[in-house]
């Protein structure tokens, strides 16, 4: 099962969000510095700050988890194009990092790519199997809410 499910993310993400092939190699990350400051400025809704404060680690941090709060910041301020980069960014560094697949999902819901959103559903689905995982849970919910039944 876990050689299928890193199939599965392998070849996801060799395609880029114009649906062209490309080669991968996963980086290393460098240490990611405390960011109890900026999740806090994400959780009160502080998006606009958060991105800016994220966006400035980026020149030195390499990291999935940088890259994953960046892309949703950036998301919930509507800047789809550079969330998708970041979404992009996180799981070039972790194929398998479960909050970036699920909000990566919830962006394709809120461009109406639904087909690509049930995509990261089913990487979800293999990745949490056999107990499930809130990340599943959360895609499916925002999947439901736009209609869509997978």
């Amino acid at each position: 099962m876990r050689g299928v499910v890193q199939a599965l993310l392998l070849s996801a993400s060799l395609v880029d969000l114009g649906g062209r092939t490309m080669a991968m190699d996963t980086a290393p990350s460098t240490d990611l510095p405390d960011l109890s400051v900026i999740r806090a400025q994400i959780y009160s809704g502080d998006y606009d700050k958060a991105a800016t404060d994220l966006l400035a680690l980026t020149a030195t941090v390499r990291h999935a988890d940088l890259y994953n709060l960046l892309g949703y910041s950036l998301r919930k301020l509507r800047r789809y194009d550079e969330a998708a980069r970041w979404y992009k960014e996180a799981i070039y560094y972790d194929p398998s990092h479960r909050p970036a697949l699920e909000y990566q999902g919830e962006l394709y819901v809120d461009t109406g790519d639904f087909a690509r959103a049930e995509k990261n559903l089913e990487l979800l689905r293999l990745l949490c199997y056999p107990n499930g995982c809130e990340e599943y849970d959360r895609l499916k919910q925002a999947l439901a809410r736009a209609g869509r039944n997978p």
